[in-house]
């Protein structure tokens, strides 16, 4: 499905720029605002958003990096159990680097590396002694003493005083975190602490690109953010702090309204006088729906991301990943708009591949038949499926960028003779039981081969075009065809079915 955009970038970042500036006036020129979501590569947002750029809070950063510091917080249990990010497949410590380095590369000041919630924990020691030994500044701040009920506790020498306090000259403070949890709150409220104790009145703002305030609240956009949360037992509901405030609707999610009660009582606290805000809505400062210049493209893109995420969940579960709940509220979601999971245009090509890789295989072949599609950006359709020699991915991306680059179907891109060195390398010297190739050893084949196939050059070229195009396969892909469709940049789902047997997968 070709969809339009449906997003004015340009205008959210102007938008959102004055609104942060505006915002860090009305505390003297000093505040703290949490960063939640991604900073880098927030392809949620620019899948339900077509004309999100997925680098737009980056931009926006960009912007305000002559007035602004940035403190990346990381919570000590996530680095402590190995939490992976799923969308890179990497670990949140190592992420965590990894957006260091980003932001090192766009020229914004990381002022420190704060770690959460620190007890200690030998895997946390690690990763401050990593840091600090490559030049890196870091604080541990342990679990808050009297945290969340104990306000007297919570704001006092014994509770936020006891962090250690980080010293800025910016008006600007940016707090951020990989994934929810990561004491990105906490840290704002600790460096209010310390600052009313040294007379400057600094303030809190939070900014959150989803779910979207002034949009309905089961507005396709906002139940996308849902289905992405479902596996947190995230949910969103009409901020009733705001009704009662103003007589007005707008949109959070649960974990702000549950906690602002105690958010509010803190800040009375801190500052000795009333909070900033009448309403978790109060406490944003996003821009993103006033943005939205074409609704149905919107809508109709966040619908697919229902989908996507419904899927990602069922194989989750079939991986043990994710619980059944989990799988059946994002299966809500798709029926709340009468779609099923064959909406999504990709999923019965990819069915009919497998079926047809079937009915051509030799009579009594027990096999197990993948399928693949991808649908290029004019909206044409490309399959793939499983065979001895490579794997359904593999089979796929080649056939998609021979479509591209206009090469003959019976045209062979990857010649025998690399194919069976790697064959050999594998069976005889690497003792594998698979023969067949997957997506990064095909890709390796084909950019080894464009030094003598003029071909195999112009196909390979076209490898960029595939970024943002849908795919699905009937299996559950295997490591090296999920790092290689990652890498390409494709918006995958899966059937949740294993290509294979066998319980260990390489």
């Amino acid at each position: 499905m070709i969809l339009k955009k449906g997003f004015d970038n340009e205008k959210y970042l102007h938008e959102q720029t004055q609104e942060i500036l505006e915002r860090v006036k009305r505390f003297d020129d000093k505040l703290y605002l949490e960063f939640g979501g991604k900073l880098l590569y927030d392809y949620h947002a620019s899948r339900v958003l077509p004309g999100y750029d997925p680098n737009a809070k980056m931009l926006l950063l960009s912007e305000l990096k002559d007035k602004a510091d940035l403190l990346l917080c990381i919570y000590a249990g996530d680095i402590e159990r190995k939490k992976i990010r799923a969308d890179f497949g990497i670990t949140y410590d190592a992420d965590a680097l990894k957006l260091i380095d980003e932001l090192r590369g766009w020229e914004i000041n990381v002022l420190g590396v704060i770690i959460t919630r620190f007890d200690n924990q030998p895997a946390a020691v690690h990763f401050k002694n990593k840091l600090e030994r490559r030049g890196i500044k870091v604080y541990t701040h342990r679990f808050t003493r009297g945290y969340p009920t104990d306000v007297d506790t919570i704001v006092s020498d014994e509770g936020y005083g006891a962090n250690e306090y980080i010293e800025s000259d910016k008006p600007l403070v940016i707090v951020t975190g990989p994934g929810p949890g990561s004491g990105k709150l906490a840290t704002c409220l600790s460096q209010l602490y310390h600052d009313h104790h040294r007379g400057i009145r600094s303030g809190y703002a939070k900014f959150e690109t989803f779910p979207v305030w002034n949009l309905p609240l089961k507005h396709p956009v906002n139940v996308a953010y849902e289905a992405a949360t479902a596996d947190i037992k995230d949910f969103n509901l009409i901020d009733p702090f705001h009704m009662e405030a103003y007589g007005k609707i707008s949109v959070n999610y649960n974990r702000d309204v549950e906690v602002f009660p105690v958010l509010q009582r803190i800040m009375e606290k801190i500052t000795g006088g009333e909070s900033f805000y009448r309403s978790p809505t109060d406490m944003g400062v996003n821009r993103v729906g006033f943005a939205i210049t074409d609704d149905d493209v919107v809508k109709e893109a966040s619908k697919q991301e229902i989908i996507r995420r419904y899927f990602r969940y069922l194989c989750e579960y079939a991986m043990g990943f994710a619980e059944k709940d989990t799988v059946q509220k994002a299966e809500l979601f798709i029926k709340g708009f009468n779609l099923v999971p064959e909406h999504r245009e990709v999923v019965m090509p990819a069915r009919n591949a497998a079926e047809d890789a079937r009915s051509s295989a030799n009579k009594g072949n027990e096999g197990i038949y993948c399928g693949a599609s991808i649908e290029l950006k004019d909206g044409t359709i490309i399959t793939g499926s499983n065979s001895p020699l490579m794997h359904a991915a593999a089979s796929l991306i080649i056939h998609a960028i021979k479509h591209l680059s206009g090469i003959p179907g019976q045209l062979t891109l990857l010649p025998e003779y690399l194919t069976e060195s790697v064959r050999d390398l594998k069976t005889r010297i690497l003792k594998e039981r698979s023969v067949s190739l997957d997506l990064e050893e095909a890709l390796i084949i084909l950019s080894v081969s464009t030094m003598t196939n003029p071909a195999a050059k112009l196909a390979i070229e076209k490898l960029k075009d595939l970024r943002d195009c849908e795919v699905h396969m009937t299996h559950i892909p295997t490591p090296g065809d999920e790092a290689g469709l990652r890498r390409l940049g494709v918006n995958l789902t899966s059937d949740p079915n294993f290509s294979t047997k066998n319980l260990f997968i390489t």
